[in-house]
C-alpha cells in the first residue's frame, strides 16, 4: 500500500521528467522565453514558437469556463436545495451519461450544430464572416463537456452542508434564499473553488472534441470567431510527422511538457485559493 501511495505521488514528477528529458535537445538551439512567447511556427525552417498554442489554449479554456460556471452553480443550487427528489432521480442519471459520453462524439456534434450556428447566425450579427470552426465553437463545445463533471462535483460539495445548519438559519428568521446564500455557498466556498479548478484543469487537457471545431489555425487572434490552435490539438494532430522534421519530436515533447506545467499551476492556484477561504 505504501509502494503504491509513493508511485501515485511521484507520477507527475516521473511524467514531467521524462517529458524534459525528451524536450531538452530543444534548448540548445532556443531558450525556454523564446520558446514560450515566440509566435513564429516554421517546423522545417526550425522555428518553434509556442505563444499561438498556449493563447488558444487558454482562450477557448476561459471561454467555456465563462459558459460553465454560471449554469452549474445555478443548476447545483437548484437540484440540492429547491428541487424534488424525483428531479434528482430522473438528473443523476442523465448527467452521469454526460460525463461518460466520448469526446469524439461531443466533437461531432459540435460540427453538426455549433460550428453552423456561428457561421450562419452568430457571425452575422456582427457583420462579419466565419467558418465557424473557431474559438467560440470549441469555448462552447469544451462547456457543454465540461458542464457534467463540475455539476457533479459542485452536486457533491453542496449535499454535504448539514441539514441542521439550514434549518438553524430558517429558525432564526432567514428566507430560503437567504439560508442557501449564508450556509450553503459562503459555508462552501473551497469545495467551489475546487471543482471549478478541477474543471479548468479538465478543460484544459482536452483534445478531440476542440480539435475537430476550432479550426486547428497557428495564429492569435482576440476574436474569438477566428480560429485557433490549442496545444493538445497540436500534439494530436501533428506526432505521426516527428520523425521526418529534425527537432519536431522534441518540440512536440515540449508541448506536451508545456501542458503538463500549466495544468500544474493552475492547480496550485486553485489550492493557494481553497487554502485562502479556508483561513478566511
Amino acid at each position: 500500500m505504501i509502494t503504491s501511495m509513493i508511485t501515485i505521488l511521484l507520477l507527475p514528477l516521473i511524467i514531467g521528467t521524462g517529458l524534459y528529458l525528451k524536450a531538452a535537445p530543444l534548448f540548445d538551439q532556443h531558450s525556454f522565453i523564446h520558446l514560450v512567447f515566440s509566435s513564429q511556427w516554421a517546423p522545417s525552417k526550425g522555428a518553434f514558437g509556442f505563444w499561438p498554442f498556449i493563447a488558444g489554449s487558454l482562450y477557448v479554456t476561459v471561454l467555456s469556463f465563462l459558459f460553465t460556471a454560471p449554469v452549474c452553480l445555478l443548476a447545483a443550487i437548484y437540484l440540492t436545495q429547491f428541487s424534488s427528489k424525483q428531479l434528482i432521480k430522473v438528473m443523476h442519471p442523465v448527467i452521469d451519461v454526460l460525463a461518460g459520453l466520448p469526446s469524439v462524439i461531443y466533437g461531432v456534434w459540435g460540427i453538426l450544430i455549433i460550428v453552423p450556428l456561428v457561421s450562419d447566425y452568430i457571425s452575422p450579427l456582427f457583420n462579419t464572416t466565419s467558418s465557424g470552426y473557431s474559438i467560440l465553437s470549441g469555448g462552447i463545445v469544451l462547456a457543454v463537456m465540461c458542464i457534467p463533471y463540475t455539476l457533479n462535483m459542485l452536486i457533491e460539495v453542496f449535499n454535504t452542508v448539514p441539514s441542521g445548519l439550514k434549518e438553524a438559519a430558517l429558525s432564526m428568521g432567514a428566507t430560503q434564499w437567504e439560508s442557501v446564500k449564508h450556509v450553503v455557498i459562503r459555508g462552501n466556498y473551497p469545495g467551489i473553488i475546487s471543482a471549478y479548478g478541477l474543471g479548468i484543469a479538465k478543460a484544459f487537457g482536452e483534445t478531440i472534441a476542440v480539435m475537430m471545431v476550432v479550426g486547428n489555425l497557428v495564429k492569435v487572434s482576440i476574436n474569438p470567431l477566428d480560429a485557433a490552435y490549442p496545444l493538445p490539438a497540436l500534439i494530436a494532430n501533428n506526432y505521426g510527422e516527428m520523425l521526418s522534421i529534425p527537432m519536431y519530436d522534441a518540440a512536440l515533447m515540449f508541448a506536451a511538457f508545456l501542458l503538463l506545467v500549466i495544468i500544474l499551476a493552475f492547480n496550485l492556484i486553485f489550492r493557494y485559493l481553497i487554502h485562502k477561504t479556508k483561513r478566511q
